[in-house]
């Protein structure tokens, strides 16, 4: 009932874009891909004076950029990706200044809460590897997190209709409007000097002596000498005509949004079987906790082997569902040249239809926790896909056997927040200036 009700819609409202009409016949870098990792690092290589094309197949920000939680957090993060989130924080706290738009950023903390002993000691593990952590900067001077039990934890969590063991909470984390975000970081590049063109996909390279010398798009060519794939989902099929191997698949996760009701906590919360976050609209923004769909496609089938550890570690929250998205890949080209059409140009925006069972299940779960909740009414409904790698984190990196040619994708659902640190990251490898932190986790030679 969920997928076919008049509750599903195409994603969340987006700003209007003022995009660019007209190609340049020449920039520095051509960013492939207008999501918040795309957008951001054209606005690092933008303000380093660097002439840029940011191109997108569809809208900016209309794929998972802007259909995600809305989540800015340290908490529960990979430690291979902590030092770089350090360096996300000052960049959100400072970009609305710095592009003359709304965020949305709000310190609003974040609670992850535990009702069993195991998962009160994982919270615990956790504690301990940020505790231990040593930061290049003097981060740990501005982050706050602590355990919290008994009274304290209630005093938290009004309206919460179940006990609970323990919680881990972060005050200094926080939350952001996914649509308004890469609207201002892309406004903000443009108005730098980028040149942004949308409804523009990029069909492939051109490559000269094995270098890259420029791009084809739909729209014709321009040259460059330096290309930064950015493209979430779309990263892997892109590439693959390039004849370059990345491993990654798609992870289906199902969001609500859902009207606002009184005497809940002001923190976002993780909990059992859902999270949730308010939102600037004054609604709030339900998702499946760690709840996510992995489609059987034929990629899956081609290096599935390699995401078995990561699906054990992720046991419970990963389910495998044989869909029609085995026959959509199946039925995608192989291989195209540059006057072909590609399937960037036959699917503009990646809409994927939500799972009912999941949005039941969440919905389910948060009215158990908070009863208030059976007052909020479901407004709509959306599903996106994650661009995922066996390991968890993404790929920032150059490729080695294709200079010129740099990839930053596979942030496995933790792109958002991180999404500003990660831009400047991905422009310091373009640039060859000092990297923010050590690049080498991110290597796509790893794989």
């Amino acid at each position: 009932m969920w997928g076919s009700s008049s509750n599903f819609m195409s994603g969340p409202a987006l700003p209007q874009f003022n995009a660019d009409r007209t190609l340049p016949g020449s920039v520095d870098v051509v960013v492939i891909g207008g999501g918040i990792i795309g957008a951001s690092t054209a606005l690092e290589l933008a303000e380093r004076g660097h002439s840029v094309l940011l191109c997108e197949k569809g809208q900016i920000a209309a794929e998972q950029s802007s259909r995600n939680w809305g989540w800015v957090r340290m908490s529960q993060r990979d430690p291979r990706e902590m030092e770089l989130m350090s360096h996300a924080f000052p960049l959100w706290e400072n970009l609305e200044t710095r592009t003359g738009h709304r965020t949305g950023f709000t310190r609003s903390g974040i609670l992850f809460a535990a009702r069993r002993r195991w998962r009160e000691a994982e919270l615990v593990k956790w504690a301990k590897i940020f505790d231990d952590f040593e930061f290049q900067s003097d981060f740990k001077s501005q982050f706050t997190g602590r355990m919290l039990r008994g009274a304290e934890l209630e005093a938290l969590m009004p309206g919460y209709g179940s006990s609970l063991r323990a919680g881990y909470y972060t005050p200094t984390d926080a939350r952001a409007e996914p649509q308004w975000a890469t609207h201002a970081i892309a406004s903000g590049a443009r108005a730098a000097g980028a040149v942004v063109v949308t409804n523009c996909a990029v069909r492939a390279l051109d490559v000269s002596a094995g270098r890259v010398s420029g791009v084809f798009t739909e729209k014709g060519r321009v040259a460059a000498s330096t290309v930064v794939v950015a493209g979430g989902a779309w990263s892997r099929l892109f590439l693959r005509n390039e004849g370059i191997f990345i491993p990654q698949l798609k992870l289906l996760n199902s969001v609500m949004r859902i009207t606002a009701v009184d005497g809940l906590p002001e923190c976002a919360v993780w909990a059992r079987g859902f999270s949730m976050r308010h939102r600037a609209d004054g609604g709030m923004t339900l998702a499946g906790g760690y709840e996510n769909i992995a489609e059987i496609v034929p990629d899956m089938v081609r290096f599935g082997y390699k995401f078995i550890p990561a699906y054990l570690r992720q046991y419970g929250s990963i389910g495998l569902r044989l869909s029609k998205r085995w026959q959509i890949e199946a039925a995608e080209a192989k291989r195209w040249g540059p006057q072909d059409r590609t399937p960037f140009e036959e699917t503009r925006i990646l809409d994927p239809e939500p799972s009912s069972n999941a949005l039941r299940r969440t919905l389910s779960a948060a009215r158990d926790a908070f009863p208030a909740l059976k007052n909020a009414d479901v407004t709509q409904s959306w599903g996106g896909l994650i661009d995922a790698t066996p390991d968890e984190i993404p790929i920032i990196s150059d490729v080695s056997k294709r200079p010129g040619l740099f990839v930053s994708t596979g942030y496995t659902g933790h792109g958002f927040g991180i999404g500003p640190a990660a831009g400047k990251l991905t422009a310091d490898l373009v640039t060859g200036d000092t990297p923010i932190v050590d690049p080498a986790p991110f290597a796509l030679d790893r794989f």
